[in-house]
């Protein structure tokens, strides 16, 4: 195997003396040339793909930031809601503690404060109730149960409310279920 290497270098060095001896200076400047150009291509591609390392370390990291953020949004959003409901549980508990001791319109009227306080809490967060009674139904936030006949309202009035439907902001987070009034037939 060393043989080769050696009978290798030698027929190397005699290609190049062979060359040499030929005397075409133009040749040989030549190929200097494109070595440097060749260096030169080669120290741009590195440079470009450790850039492109760099660019690629820096958005992974950006990324990585965003959903950190997004996340710790969440959570601090989280704790601010949960922290208002858990006003309304411990009024829960404080009431739950001396139920026995209130008569029916006392616990009714600490159940109406409980109610109004959580109204309130879910109110702020942008919770709110979708207006039934009396209102045209409309099939985008009521859901009708029920098909009354009434000969008092006209047709497509909303008579009872089953179940409350909500929006938060904008979007319907549940339909209103419903009776709507379908005339006199």
């Amino acid at each position: 195997m060393e043989d080769n290497r050696d009978k290798s270098a030698e027929q190397s060095e005699n290609i190049e003396q062979q060359f040499f001896n030929t005397g075409d200076a133009d040749q040989v400047q030549r190929i200097a040339e494109l070595e440097g150009q060749l260096a030169q291509a080669k120290k741009e591609a590195a440079d470009s793909w450790n850039k492109y390392v760099n660019v690629r370390a820096d958005w992974d990291n950006f990324r990585k930031r965003q959903e950190r953020m997004v996340t710790d949004r969440v959570l601090y959003q989280k704790k601010a809601v949960f922290n208002k409901l858990l006003e309304v549980l411990d009024n829960v508990e404080r009431a739950l503690i001396y139920e026995d001791t209130m008569d029916k319109t006392q616990l009714q009227h600490t159940l109406r404060m409980l109610q109004w306080q959580m109204n309130e809490v879910l109110r702020g967060e942008g919770l709110n109730a979708v207006p039934t009674v009396g209102e045209t139904f409309n099939p985008y936030v009521h859901e009708a149960v029920e098909a009354v006949e009434d000969s008092d309202q006209p047709d497509g009035v909303i008579l009872e409310e089953l179940r409350k439907g909500y929006t938060l902001g904008e979007e319907i987070l549940r339909p209103a279920r419903v009776k709507v009034s379908v005339g006199n037939k």
